[in-house]
Protein backbone atom coordinates (compact mmCIF):
# COMPACT_ATOMS: atom_id res chain seq x y z
CA UNK A 1 0.00 0.00 0.00
CA UNK A 2 1.23 3.29 -0.76
CA UNK A 3 2.45 6.02 2.01
CA UNK A 4 -0.08 8.59 1.83
CA UNK A 5 3.16 10.98 3.09
CA UNK A 6 5.72 10.01 1.46
CA UNK A 7 7.15 12.93 -1.21
CA UNK A 8 6.49 12.92 -4.29
CA UNK A 9 9.25 11.90 -6.71
CA UNK A 10 11.90 14.47 -8.11
CA UNK A 11 11.60 15.39 -11.35
CA UNK A 12 14.78 14.13 -13.60
CA UNK A 13 16.81 17.91 -13.76
CA UNK A 14 16.24 18.08 -9.55
CA UNK A 15 17.98 14.96 -9.14
CA UNK A 16 21.65 15.62 -7.38
CA UNK A 17 23.95 14.73 -10.40
CA UNK A 18 26.16 11.46 -10.02
CA UNK A 19 29.90 11.61 -9.93
CA UNK A 20 30.04 10.03 -13.42
CA UNK A 21 27.33 13.19 -15.15
CA UNK A 22 29.22 15.83 -13.37
CA UNK A 23 32.94 14.24 -14.26
CA UNK A 24 31.34 14.35 -18.21
CA UNK A 25 30.08 17.49 -17.52
CA UNK A 26 33.63 18.72 -16.74
CA UNK A 27 35.23 16.83 -19.48
CA UNK A 28 32.45 18.15 -22.32
CA UNK A 29 32.99 21.94 -21.13
CA UNK A 30 36.62 21.51 -21.30
CA UNK A 31 36.80 20.45 -24.80
CA UNK A 32 34.28 23.08 -25.58
CA UNK A 33 36.89 26.03 -24.00
CA UNK A 34 40.32 24.23 -25.63
CA UNK A 35 38.27 24.92 -29.12
CA UNK A 36 37.29 28.37 -28.53
CA UNK A 37 40.01 29.49 -26.95
CA UNK A 38 42.52 27.87 -29.47
CA UNK A 39 42.23 30.06 -32.02
CA UNK A 40 42.63 33.06 -30.21
CA UNK A 41 45.48 31.99 -28.47
CA UNK A 42 47.26 30.89 -31.91
CA UNK A 43 46.39 34.34 -33.20
CA UNK A 44 47.80 36.41 -30.12
CA UNK A 45 50.65 34.18 -30.55
CA UNK A 46 51.44 34.28 -34.43
CA UNK A 47 51.15 38.12 -33.52
CA UNK A 48 53.83 38.34 -31.26
CA UNK A 49 56.13 36.05 -32.58
CA UNK A 50 59.07 36.98 -34.46
CA UNK A 51 60.33 36.72 -38.17
CA UNK A 52 62.43 33.86 -37.67
CA UNK A 53 60.51 31.95 -35.17
CA UNK A 54 57.60 32.46 -37.73
CA UNK A 55 59.63 30.66 -40.79
CA UNK A 56 60.62 27.91 -38.65
CA UNK A 57 57.30 26.95 -37.53
CA UNK A 58 56.07 27.82 -41.17
CA UNK A 59 53.84 30.80 -40.39
CA UNK A 60 51.94 29.59 -36.90
CA UNK A 61 53.13 29.84 -33.82
CA UNK A 62 51.03 29.05 -30.66
CA UNK A 63 53.58 30.05 -27.88
CA UNK A 64 56.06 32.51 -29.25
CA UNK A 65 59.87 31.25 -27.28
CA UNK A 66 60.92 34.81 -27.66
CA UNK A 67 57.82 37.41 -27.78
CA UNK A 68 57.68 40.73 -29.70
CA UNK A 69 55.80 43.51 -29.63
CA UNK A 70 56.86 44.46 -32.87
CA UNK A 71 53.93 44.23 -34.98
CA UNK A 72 52.03 46.44 -32.60
CA UNK A 73 54.05 48.54 -32.57
CA UNK A 74 53.63 49.50 -36.07
CA UNK A 75 50.22 49.49 -35.95
CA UNK A 76 50.23 52.49 -33.19
CA UNK A 77 53.06 54.05 -34.75
CA UNK A 78 50.10 55.52 -37.45
CA UNK A 79 49.43 55.52 -40.97
CA UNK A 80 45.99 53.49 -42.49
CA UNK A 81 45.41 51.48 -39.66
CA UNK A 82 45.79 53.74 -36.83
CA UNK A 83 43.78 56.26 -38.58
CA UNK A 84 40.96 52.84 -39.45
CA UNK A 85 40.36 52.43 -35.66
CA UNK A 86 39.84 56.02 -35.46
CA UNK A 87 37.18 55.60 -37.40
CA UNK A 88 35.90 52.47 -35.59
CA UNK A 89 35.83 53.78 -32.49
CA UNK A 90 34.01 56.97 -33.29
CA UNK A 91 30.98 55.58 -35.55
CA UNK A 92 30.82 52.79 -32.59
CA UNK A 93 30.73 55.49 -29.82
CA UNK A 94 28.28 58.04 -32.27
CA UNK A 95 26.27 55.09 -33.14
CA UNK A 96 25.57 53.14 -30.20
CA UNK A 97 24.42 56.32 -28.27
CA UNK A 98 22.32 57.76 -31.70
CA UNK A 99 20.77 54.03 -31.89
CA UNK A 100 20.43 54.09 -27.69
CA UNK A 101 18.40 56.85 -28.17
CA UNK A 102 16.06 56.11 -30.82
CA UNK A 103 15.65 53.09 -29.55
CA UNK A 104 14.32 53.93 -26.33
CA UNK A 105 11.86 56.81 -27.76
CA UNK A 106 10.59 54.32 -29.90
CA UNK A 107 10.10 51.63 -27.83
CA UNK A 108 8.88 54.16 -25.14
CA UNK A 109 6.43 55.98 -26.75
CA UNK A 110 4.98 52.16 -28.68
CA UNK A 111 4.41 50.77 -25.50
CA UNK A 112 2.34 53.42 -23.62
CA UNK A 113 -1.36 52.38 -24.05
CA UNK A 114 -3.09 54.83 -26.14
CA UNK A 115 -0.12 56.34 -28.23
CA UNK A 116 -0.72 57.63 -31.46
CA UNK A 117 -0.16 55.31 -34.34
CA UNK A 118 1.84 52.95 -32.00
CA UNK A 119 -0.46 49.74 -33.74
CA UNK A 120 0.96 50.86 -37.13
CA UNK A 121 4.68 51.21 -36.47
CA UNK A 122 4.64 47.89 -34.64
CA UNK A 123 3.54 46.20 -37.62
CA UNK A 124 5.90 48.48 -39.49
CA UNK A 125 8.90 47.05 -37.25
CA UNK A 126 7.39 43.70 -37.54
CA UNK A 127 7.21 43.60 -40.96
CA UNK A 128 10.97 44.21 -41.87
CA UNK A 129 11.75 41.28 -40.41
CA UNK A 130 10.04 39.86 -43.80
CA UNK A 131 10.81 41.96 -46.39
CA UNK A 132 14.45 43.46 -46.63
CA UNK A 133 15.33 46.51 -48.29
CA UNK A 134 18.14 45.20 -50.68
CA UNK A 135 21.61 46.32 -51.64
CA UNK A 136 19.68 48.46 -54.52
CA UNK A 137 17.35 50.24 -52.89
CA UNK A 138 19.45 50.97 -49.94
CA UNK A 139 22.17 51.93 -51.97
CA UNK A 140 19.89 54.37 -54.07
CA UNK A 141 18.26 55.62 -50.85
CA UNK A 142 22.16 56.47 -49.48
CA UNK A 143 22.96 58.22 -52.61
CA UNK A 144 19.66 60.33 -53.04
CA UNK A 145 20.17 61.76 -49.36
CA UNK A 146 23.66 62.48 -50.72
CA UNK A 147 25.74 60.68 -48.15
CA UNK A 148 28.14 58.80 -49.97
CA UNK A 149 31.23 58.81 -49.14
CA UNK A 150 30.24 60.24 -46.03
CA UNK A 151 30.53 59.17 -42.24
CA UNK A 152 27.09 59.51 -41.87
CA UNK A 153 26.38 56.19 -44.33
CA UNK A 154 28.15 54.16 -41.55
CA UNK A 155 25.58 55.06 -38.89
CA UNK A 156 22.18 56.18 -40.21
CA UNK A 157 21.24 53.28 -42.94
CA UNK A 158 21.59 50.68 -39.97
CA UNK A 159 20.50 53.09 -36.86
CA UNK A 160 17.61 51.15 -35.93
CA UNK A 161 17.23 47.37 -35.35
CA UNK A 162 14.00 46.07 -35.36
CA UNK A 163 14.44 43.27 -32.77
CA UNK A 164 16.71 45.73 -30.58
CA UNK A 165 13.38 48.06 -30.69
CA UNK A 166 10.60 44.64 -29.94
CA UNK A 167 12.98 43.75 -26.83
CA UNK A 168 13.28 47.10 -25.20
CA UNK A 169 9.28 48.03 -25.76
CA UNK A 170 8.28 44.48 -24.40
CA UNK A 171 10.22 45.26 -21.15
CA UNK A 172 8.83 48.91 -21.10
CA UNK A 173 5.70 46.73 -21.03
CA UNK A 174 6.15 45.03 -18.41
CA UNK A 175 7.02 48.03 -15.83
CA UNK A 176 4.43 48.29 -13.22
CA UNK A 177 1.76 50.51 -14.22
CA UNK A 178 1.29 51.92 -10.52
CA UNK A 179 4.68 53.49 -10.57
CA UNK A 180 4.15 55.47 -13.63
CA UNK A 181 0.51 56.07 -12.46
CA UNK A 182 2.43 57.58 -8.98
CA UNK A 183 4.44 59.35 -10.69
CA UNK A 184 1.87 61.38 -12.79
CA UNK A 185 -0.51 61.99 -9.42
CA UNK A 186 3.23 64.35 -8.42
CA UNK A 187 3.09 65.93 -11.64
CA UNK A 188 5.52 63.83 -13.50
CA UNK A 189 5.71 63.99 -17.84
CA UNK A 190 6.07 61.59 -19.91
CA UNK A 191 10.15 62.75 -20.57
CA UNK A 192 9.96 62.63 -16.87
CA UNK A 193 8.77 59.03 -16.15
CA UNK A 194 10.76 57.76 -18.90
CA UNK A 195 14.30 59.58 -17.35
CA UNK A 196 13.67 58.57 -13.82
CA UNK A 197 11.45 55.79 -13.69
CA UNK A 198 12.10 53.70 -16.60
CA UNK A 199 15.15 53.56 -17.50
CA UNK A 200 16.47 53.10 -14.06
CA UNK A 201 15.03 49.80 -13.76
CA UNK A 202 15.76 48.77 -17.51
CA UNK A 203 19.29 49.07 -17.37
CA UNK A 204 19.61 45.52 -17.55
CA UNK A 205 18.23 45.36 -21.01
CA UNK A 206 19.74 48.48 -21.69
CA UNK A 207 22.84 46.95 -21.43
CA UNK A 208 22.88 44.15 -23.52
CA UNK A 209 21.33 46.24 -26.22
CA UNK A 210 23.94 48.66 -26.40
CA UNK A 211 26.25 45.92 -26.90
CA UNK A 212 24.70 44.41 -29.36
CA UNK A 213 24.70 47.93 -31.22
CA UNK A 214 28.44 48.33 -30.44
CA UNK A 215 29.08 45.01 -31.61
CA UNK A 216 27.47 45.36 -35.04
CA UNK A 217 29.06 48.89 -35.36
CA UNK A 218 32.37 47.63 -34.47
CA UNK A 219 32.49 44.68 -36.76
CA UNK A 220 30.43 46.57 -39.69
CA UNK A 221 32.21 46.56 -42.93
CA UNK A 222 29.87 46.03 -45.89
CA UNK A 223 28.23 49.63 -45.70
CA UNK A 224 32.03 50.37 -45.32
CA UNK A 225 32.46 48.72 -49.01
CA UNK A 226 28.96 50.36 -50.45
CA UNK A 227 29.27 53.61 -49.52
CA UNK A 228 32.69 55.11 -48.41
CA UNK A 229 36.05 55.19 -49.84
CA UNK A 230 39.66 53.67 -48.72
CA UNK A 231 40.01 57.06 -47.00
CA UNK A 232 37.08 56.97 -44.94
CA UNK A 233 37.51 53.13 -44.13
CA UNK A 234 37.07 51.30 -40.34
CA UNK A 235 39.32 48.75 -38.88
CA UNK A 236 37.13 45.85 -40.57
CA UNK A 237 37.73 46.99 -43.41
CA UNK A 238 41.79 46.98 -43.15
CA UNK A 239 41.26 43.81 -41.25
CA UNK A 240 38.90 42.23 -44.59
CA UNK A 241 42.34 43.20 -47.08
CA UNK A 242 44.77 41.93 -44.84
CA UNK A 243 42.58 38.30 -43.69
CA UNK A 244 40.23 37.77 -46.72
CA UNK A 245 41.76 39.40 -49.67
CA UNK A 246 45.52 38.78 -48.14
CA UNK A 247 46.47 42.47 -49.31
CA UNK A 248 49.48 43.95 -48.16
CA UNK A 249 50.40 47.16 -47.43
CA UNK A 250 53.68 48.24 -47.75
CA UNK A 251 56.46 50.17 -45.50
CA UNK A 252 55.22 53.37 -47.10
CA UNK A 253 50.99 53.18 -46.26
CA UNK A 254 52.11 52.56 -42.35
CA UNK A 255 54.61 55.16 -41.96
CA UNK A 256 57.54 53.31 -41.03
CA UNK A 257 60.76 52.05 -42.90
CA UNK A 258 60.94 48.68 -41.73
CA UNK A 259 58.14 46.16 -42.05
CA UNK A 260 57.44 42.94 -39.81
CA UNK A 261 56.41 40.03 -41.40
CA UNK A 262 53.25 39.49 -43.28
CA UNK A 263 51.64 37.11 -41.18
CA UNK A 264 52.43 38.83 -38.14
CA UNK A 265 50.64 41.68 -38.89
CA UNK A 266 47.59 40.21 -40.15
CA UNK A 267 47.24 38.65 -36.64
CA UNK A 268 47.76 41.64 -34.90
CA UNK A 269 45.44 43.49 -36.57
CA UNK A 270 42.78 40.97 -35.86
CA UNK A 271 43.63 40.99 -32.30
CA UNK A 272 43.28 44.67 -31.88
CA UNK A 273 39.92 44.26 -33.66
CA UNK A 274 38.78 41.75 -31.70
CA UNK A 275 40.32 42.43 -28.25
CA UNK A 276 38.01 45.82 -27.06
CA UNK A 277 34.69 43.44 -27.83
CA UNK A 278 36.19 40.46 -25.80
CA UNK A 279 37.21 42.96 -23.00
CA UNK A 280 34.09 44.76 -22.50
CA UNK A 281 31.75 41.20 -22.60
CA UNK A 282 32.49 39.60 -19.16
CA UNK A 283 31.47 43.07 -17.72
CA UNK A 284 27.81 42.85 -19.42
CA UNK A 285 27.43 38.75 -19.32
CA UNK A 286 25.28 39.17 -16.67
CA UNK A 287 22.96 41.23 -18.12
CA UNK A 288 22.50 38.99 -20.81
CA UNK A 289 19.48 36.24 -19.87
CA UNK A 290 17.77 38.99 -17.52
CA UNK A 291 17.83 41.87 -19.78
CA UNK A 292 16.71 39.85 -22.81
CA UNK A 293 14.53 37.32 -21.00
CA UNK A 294 12.53 39.67 -18.55
CA UNK A 295 8.97 40.22 -19.82
CA UNK A 296 9.11 37.39 -22.33
CA UNK A 297 8.90 34.56 -19.57
CA UNK A 298 5.38 34.89 -17.01
CA UNK A 299 6.06 32.82 -14.25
Amino acid sequence: MRNPFALPPMPPWMEKPTVLGRATKGIALTIICVLVLYPFVLAVGTSLASADELRAAGGWVLIPSEPTLEAYQVLLSGGVVTKAAVVTVGVTVIGTALSMLATIMIAYGTSRPGSLGSRWIVLMMLGTFLFAPGIIPSFLMVKQLGMLDTYAALVLPVLLNAFNVIVVRQFFMNVPNELLDAARMDGATDMTILRKVILPLSKAVLAVVGLFYAVSYWNAFFNAMLYVQSDKYPLQMILRSYIIEAGEMNAGDLGIAHLPPGQAIKMAVLVCAVAPIVCVYPFLQKYFVKGVLTGAIKG
